[in-house]
């Protein structure tokens, strides 16, 4: 994720530190010093990060590169851009979608809300999952079985 893109989803509040924390198999301090490295300071007043580094700002770095090792998954994947949306390509021997979304996702379409009654153990999966990836994760699941069943 961009340096960019990470910031506005904080302030957003699209994603939280914890989020990141949690993504990243760091703490939540962590991430926090990492932003402030990078030059950006926190104003509580009008909740957002203000840059006060030197120029420019590093807003197309991306986040991933500071840390010594990578993400603590097996997933292999490199950002590409299209158009308007960036999306996740995967190389051969990876695994699918919803393993994927499990730490990343790519941005969502328009959606519709409903609500579902989910037993413990399917729901504790769904909420290991940072808050704006989940319904992401549960319209893959289903999409995938419905097609492996003929039904998409």
């Amino acid at each position: 994720m961009l340096v960019g893109e990470m910031l506005n989803k904080i302030i957003n509040k699209e994603i939280t530190i914890n989020d990141l924390a949690t993504i990243y198999s760091v703490t939540d301090q962590t991430i926090q010093r990492k932003i402030k490295k990078l030059g950006y300071e926190w104003d509580r007043k009008k909740s957002t990060y203000k840059y006060i580094g030197k120029s420019p700002q590093p807003l197309d770095t991306d986040f991933s590169t500071l840390f010594r090792k990578k993400q603590t998954s097996n997933y292999k994947h490199d950002q590409v851009k299209n158009k308007d949306k960036k999306k996740v390509s995967y190389s051969k021997g990876t695994s699918d979608i919803l393993d994927v979304l499990l730490v990343r996702t790519k941005s969502s379409p328009k959606r519709i809300y409903q609500g579902f009654y989910f037993d413990k153990d399917v729901l504790s999966i769904i909420n290991s999952v940072p808050k704006n990836y989940k319904s992401e994760l549960v319209n893959e699941a289903l999409r995938k079985v419905f097609k492996e069943k003929g039904l998409l």
